[in-house]
């Protein structure tokens, strides 16, 4: 089979792969529908070292099921599936408390196992990875539906993280697609003012239509001192971090208010940040957020998507063929595409 793999920063390649099969009775082999790149493949795509790869990249796909271990049940070979960007066994302590990036059976697709920017995948702990959906759905719903393996799932956990309620004042930092579906997830919530912070008309006009009040340009202090006029000058009660670098980090503490929480979603690329008294401890601020057990929420959002109140798939503004997955990559990089969706 065909498979994208990173070799080292900016040099991504699509080559022959050793087809994927069964290794373990509660695998499945799923041949990919839809795939895409992903905000956070772009950080080893400007880091990653020659030493460290080759590495299969991809984490996001729909597909059909093709071959099932001895111990799955309730699947058949061609119904359509989501597979979340996490593999887990959805019968653990952890899974059933909802936190399935912390399953002691799971893990990340690409990272041990193959990506999903590939003709097919295997698919560990299938059965509990794994959700099926309506074989007749409508091809126009497939974006929309790849985002709950991963972007629209990661952006309602954020705001989830930040216990926004009805009335809340939201704080975005970060216009790529997760930043955008924060942007709706707070509005599903009730956040009655959302700022976005970004800087790309396209995408900041994107967040508008998914629920942002205002959008701000600005960046730094600059930024911060915005977000503070527009929210009666103490911050917002919650900041949702889209990025992971520190300056998004330091913006959110600046447009936090006391009382307030900071979710973060952003993979961060730092591991010492400000927490004392004058950042977090001081002003009684909360730090959360991590990868997103998008899991959980499938099913809750779901039915959104199949009946096409919601529209997350919106943030797919570019379409490339597998063989054609390096040149997304560099669209995402010089920012001339949001999102890219890779198609077999």
């Amino acid at each position: 089979m065909r498979a994208t793999f990173m070799y080292e920063a900016g040099d991504v390649r699509v080559q022959d792969a050793a087809d994927p099969v069964i290794e373990q009775p509660t695998d499945a082999i799923v041949r990919v529908v839809r795939s895409c790149v992903c905000g956070s493949d772009l950080h080893p795509y400007h880091s990653m070292t020659a030493a460290d790869g080759p590495v299969p990249m991809g984490h996001e796909f729909l597909g059909t099921v093709e071959e099932l271990g001895s111990e799955v049940s309730g699947f058949q070979r061609g119904d359509l599936v989501i597979a979340p960007f996490a593999f887990a066994d959805n019968t653990c302590e952890f899974c059933r408390e909802g936190l399935h990036t912390s399953c002691p059976n799971g893990g990340f697709f690409a990272a041990g196992v193959g990506g999903a920017q590939a003709e097919a995948v295997r698919v560990p702990q299938a059965q509990g990875t794994l959700v099926k959906l309506p074989n007749d759905v409508d091809e126009k719903l497939l974006p929309s539906l790849l985002t709950l393996a991963d972007v629209y799932g990661t952006g309602h956990h954020a705001a989830r993280q930040a216990r926004i309620k009805q009335g809340d004042s939201v704080t975005v930092i970060g216009d790529g697609a997760v930043g955008l579906l924060a942007v709706l997830s707070a509005r599903q919530l009730g956040a009655e003012r959302i700022i976005l912070m970004g800087r790309h008309k396209d995408r900041t006009d994107l967040g508008r239509f998914f629920g942002a009040t205002d959008v701000i340009a600005e960046r730094g202090e600059e930024g911060i001192a915005k977000v503070r006029d527009i929210s009666g000058g103490h911050g917002t009660h919650a900041v949702l971090e889209a990025v992971g670098h520190m300056p998004a980090y330091e913006m959110a503490v600046g447009a936090v208010r006391p009382g307030g929480v900071i979710s973060r979603v952003g993979v961060p690329q730092y591991e010492d940040a400000p927490v004392g008294f004058g950042s977090l401890f001081g002003p009684n601020v909360t730090l959360t957020g991590g990868p997103a057990p998008v899991r959980a929420y499938i099913e809750e959002l779901l039915p959104g998507v199949l009946d096409g109140t919601v529209e997350p798939g919106r943030v797919f503004d570019r379409t490339v063929t597998l063989e054609q997955t390096p040149e997304g990559y560099r669209a995402m990089d010089r920012r001339e595409a949001l999102k890219v969706l890779v198609t077999p």
